[in-house]
């Protein structure tokens, strides 16, 4: 396999699988939005039942905001030594040029990491306080009757 086509496949591998998890965090994030929104608390009589639809999805937000930097971190690592395999090729002709090149847009990948990490994190921080301000809501009100 040519290097050029496994640079391809790190590089849309590895941002296509970070665009594909953000898309998952915004999906997630507009239904609990959605679902918070249309929640009738005298409805639930338990609050065990009441925290478990509450939470549904929010544990996949937090993985893919914490694991996120990681995957990109792993495509640039992958870069980095396509770029050591290509240094090797070229021996005593080395283009500092393109190996700079190289170098920069391996880390890419962990922009990309960060840039799905850092929205997922405070996307499950702000769902999390409405969680909890929800089940306040509840307490409160059966404290009432």
């Amino acid at each position: 396999m040519p290097i050029e086509q496994l640079k391809n496949i790190v590089d849309y591998g590895v941002i296509g699988l970070l665009v594909f998890l953000s898309f998952i965090v915004v999906a997630f994030a507009i239904e609990r939005v959605l679902f918070f929104r249309s929640l009738k608390l005298e409805h639930y009589t338990s609050k065990t039942k009441l925290e478990l639809d509450l939470s549904s999805h929010l544990s996949t937000i937090a993985s893919i905001g914490t694991n996120a930097p990681y995957i990109g971190l792993l495509g640039t690592v992958l870069a980095i030594i396509i770029t050591f395999y290509i240094i090797g090729e070229q021996g005593d002709n080395i283009n500092a040029g393109e190996i700079m090149k190289n170098l920069a847009l391996a880390l890419k990948a962990t922009a990309a990491g960060l840039l799905v990490a850092i929205p997922a994190t405070a996307i499950y921080n702000a769902l999390l306080t409405k969680v909890d301000r929800i089940l306040a809501t509840w307490d409160i009100a059966q404290e009432s009757r």
